[in-house]
């Protein structure tokens, strides 16, 4: 699926507004890719979780990565000195 392939990362802050962003941005990019309805909403409250978590850690700002390659979507949580938290999926297909 190269059509699919693609790499976007952003630095995300705890507050309400970009817990609102994120969940835009998931519903666009995951959308975009073809995931269904329910696909998208689980995808996007884990995510939610682990922004949240790492938030609620002392970490003001965490990294978030949806990186598409080869057949699957990954999607990665990180700060400097946690550990990752991150998720795979199969791409849809077209």
């Amino acid at each position: 699926m190269p059509d699919h392939d693609f790499l976007f990362a952003l630095e995300m802050s705890g507050d309400a507004d970009s817990s609102r962003m994120l969940g835009e941005l998931c519903t666009a990019v995951l959308g975009h890719v073809g995931y269904t309805p329910s696909a998208i909403a689980e995808l996007t409250t884990a995510l939610s979780g682990a922004v949240s978590t790492h938030a609620g850690n002392g970490a003001p700002r965490c990294d978030v990565r949806f990186v598409a390659r080869g057949g699957e979507l990954q999607i990665v949580v990180s700060r400097p000195g946690a550990v990752e938290w991150r998720t795979t999926r199969p791409l849809p297909a077209s």
